[in-house]
């Protein structure tokens, strides 16, 4: 009987364009081998989308697999399953081991074809799992294990000019879809045939924008009336009618990028406690526009908006922070959780860094201006302060709809 492999190299066709360029995957794994010889990691094995993504170009799509990603002093290899063929190789920056099912922990094999056994290994604390943790040591048998899932995640605060390129695309392209949702608001149209307009515009400009990319995962939220109490609550059948307070959230994926536009809508009208919430939501987004500059600290931001809303008597219906980074992100996989604007969080914001201005108040169904108000732009912070990129309008000079 023919034996069957554990593993094998797939390289099927020509390596395809990435994000990025080869000299800025080059730059993001010297630094990480630079973090890698401070910390006397001999292998570093990253199991993330995001992690995966950022080194290496490639975005796996796991369906109950393990993916990941071996970089050593002078490797740099993805190892994916059988059922992906050869896209993986194609899609990523370095070499591509394809692992098999024939026998189980295959995957493990691979990795210890890269890494061997009794080495120092590097490892993502805040994903690998217990049971994959049970492997490294059963297929490893490493001399030291280290977690370097904070070392990684600070690198990736700092965005390069390429990065900020790609993310600036997208901001423009939520836009777009921002404006092809507000084109289709009108009463008696449902929440779903609103939010589809607005993925369909997405998808088109990302794919003229960059015709070599794959695409995937570009959404939106369309979300009227209680639907709206929540930032991340699924859109639904719901249909219009005229006074609901609306939020339009657009949210293009581009190569593993996120970005992002929400804005409060009303239909028609706005009752005068809804307009005086809104007004007043706005007021916050503008004042915490204005506090994000260089040397900021994220809890400090955080602090002053609290007192802003406070002033207001508003502050108890503040749902949760008021921004986080931006970069390898979506609802799946990543973020820089060190980069957020909250009160338990004292980073301090430097040029090169991307972060969001989005705060929200959620007033409860009972209560004059029930639903919820939110506003969200994204900010590159540079060497003088800090810029805006995007352009949809807020408030309700423009988003007072029909």
């Amino acid at each position: 009987m023919t034996s069957r492999p554990q593993m094998y190299r797939f390289h099927n066709g020509e390596k395809a364009p990435l994000p990025f360029s080869n000299d800025e995957y080059d730059a993001r794994l010297s630094r990480l081998r630079r973090s890698m010889s401070e910390l006397s990691v001999d292998a570093a094995l990253f199991t993330s989308m995001h992690s995966v993504a950022y080194y290496s170009g490639f975005l796996y799509c796991a369906f109950g697999r393990t993916y990941g990603l071996v970089v050593t002093d002078d490797q740099c290899v993805t190892i994916s399953a059988g059922v992906d063929a050869g896209q993986p190789w194609r899609r990523c920056h370095g070499d591509n081991i394809t692992y098999t099912d024939w026998q189980r922990d295959n995957f493990w094999r691979t990795v210890e074809s890269i890494t061997g056994r009794g080495r120092t290994i590097g490892y993502e604390g805040d994903h690998l799992t217990l049971v994959n943790r049970d492997k490294v040591q059963h297929f490893l048998a490493p001399a030291r294990t280290v977690d370097i899932c904070h070392e990684i995640m600070h690198q990736r605060m700092y965005k390069s000019e390429e990065e900020i390129a790609l993310i600036r695309a997208g901001a423009r392209v939520a836009d777009v879809g921002g404006y092809a949702m507000r084109e289709e608001i009108k009463e008696g149209a449902r929440e779903i045939d609103i939010a589809m307009a607005g993925r369909d515009a997405m998808e088109k400009e990302i794919a003229k924008t960059f015709p070599d990319a794959e695409y995937r995962d570009t959404w939106t939220w369309l979300q009227s009336g209680i639907n709206t109490d929540g930032a991340h609550n699924p859109v639904t059948g719901r249909y219009l009618k005229r006074g609901d307070i609306i939020s339009m959230n657009a949210f293009p994926m581009i190569s593993g990028y996120y970005t992002a536009l929400e804005r409060t809508l009303f239909l028609g009208e706005a009752d005068p406690a809804s307009m005086k919430i809104w007004q007043a939501n706005v007021e916050s987004h503008e004042y915490g526009i204005g506090l994000l500059k260089p040397g900021a600290v994220c809890s400090e931001v955080t602090e002053a908006i609290n007192a802003f809303l406070k002033e207001r008597d508003l502050l108890q219906y503040r749902t949760f922070g008021y921004g986080h980074s931006f970069g390898v992100l979506s609802h799946y996989y990543g973020r820089e959780a060190g980069l957020e604007l909250r009160e338990d969080i004292d980073t301090v914001l430097e040029p090169g860094m991307v972060i969001s201005m989005e705060p929200m108040l959620t007033i409860p169904v009972g209560q004059a201006g029930a639903g919820g108000y939110r506003e969200h732009d994204i900010l590159v912070i540079g060497e003088r302060g800090a810029e805006n990129i995007t352009a949809y309008p807020y408030g309700p000079d423009f988003n007072l709809v029909g």
